[in-house]
């Protein structure tokens, strides 16, 4: 069954910058392409950025092009997502999930961007 761990949150202020981890378990992480999701307060889950097994980048939210950078080390089983230039609503819960998520989530990381 696979399992995810979210980690590398936390606070920081507009401008700054955190490197989010995400490490898998159960799964091959090379043959599958994955996903950095949000939920920010009251809003749905929104899909943030997305890589192939390869390691090339899919997509990402227009939103945080141009500051995030979604990236993987498949030896590791773990995605990243750099997160520079980080404003107040980046605030969000970050989960890291297949691109066709279904019910599992696991617990995400809490970023709050705040002065």
């Amino acid at each position: 069954q696979v399992q995810f761990v979210e980690s590398g949150g936390g606070l920081v202020q507009p401008g700054g910058s955190l490197r989010l981890s995400c490490t898998a378990s159960g799964v091959a992480a090379k043959t599958y392409a994955m996903s950095w999701y949000r939920q920010a307060p009251g809003k749905e889950r929104e899909v943030v950025a997305t890589i192939t097994s390869a390691g090339g980048a899919l997509y990402y939210a227009n939103s945080v092009a141009g500051r995030f950078t979604i990236s993987r080390d498949n030896a590791k089983n773990t995605v990243f997502l750099q997160m520079n230039s980080l404003k107040p609503q980046d605030t969000a819960v970050y989960y890291c999930n297949f691109p066709n998520a279904g019910a599992y989530w696991a617990q995400g990381t809490q970023v709050t961007v705040s002065s």
